[in-house]
């Protein structure tokens, strides 16, 4: 007559129960741990509100450090009007350029600081940091028109000949919007690649199976 029993050595232990990792949950059909993303723990009203209110704010500053630090083309007033010589055509783009590093520069450092806040959020962090920085750039040229923004036509008719005027603060095309956009994509994508977390490899019942106590006829 066989006996079937557990036989345990002196000293070994006693095999411990399947234990899934934090943040992994167990596939009920395919024995496959999964990643379990942390639930947000801000409603998506306050998420959002707080993204615009930080991208106002970064348009705000930007578009008065536009103002303050690009570069002016120089109109010699003459007899005929407004000229500019080769020097001050070289800086007529000016500008376009300023503003498109502020944009970028702004959109990768906040658009890191919010989509990492907002990783928990999932996909859709990615679309409220877009959204953000388009917000940001709108804001950024308005502030600056509004401060910079000085026609010239109405300038040269109240100048006289010799007189230097400064070129209006604008923006000769709209790409240098799209600076802002492409900074916060730029940062959200760096993020996620690098916070990715690959799936662990699959615990099958033969390899739990694996793991318990030897038998014995």
């Amino acid at each position: 007559m066989s006996h079937t029993g557990d036989v345990t050595q002196p000293g070994q232990q006693q095999p411990q129960p399947y234990q899934q990792p934090f943040g992994y949950t167990q596939h009920p059909q395919h024995g496959q741990a999964t990643p379990v993303l942390p639930d947000p723990k801000m409603p998506w009203s306050k998420a959002i509100a707080v993204t615009i209110a930080v991208f106002l704010v970064a348009g705000v500053v930007a578009g008065w450090a536009w103002q303050q630090f690009a570069p002016l083309a120089q109109y010699t007033v003459d007899d005929r009007g407004g000229s500019l010589g080769e020097e001050q055509m070289t800086k007529i783009f000016g500008p376009d350029g300023t503003f498109t590093v502020i944009g970028f520069l702004a959109g990768l450092v906040l658009g890191a600081a919010v989509f990492w806040w907002l990783r928990n959020y999932g996909p859709w962090a990615v679309g409220i940091v877009v959204l953000g920085s388009a917000l940001g750039a709108g804001i950024a040229w308005g502030v600056g028109m509004l401060l910079g923004h000085d026609p010239l036509q109405p300038r040269l008719e109240a100048s006289k000949p010799g007189d230097l005027l400064a070129a209006p603060l604008e923006l000769h095309t709209w790409t240098p919007l799209a600076s802002w956009l492409v900074g916060a994509a730029l940062a959200a994508a760096i993020i996620a690649a690098t916070t990715w977390r690959a799936e662990p490899v699959a615990t099958s019942s033969s390899s739990a199976a694996s793991q318990t106590s030897p038998q014995v006829q």
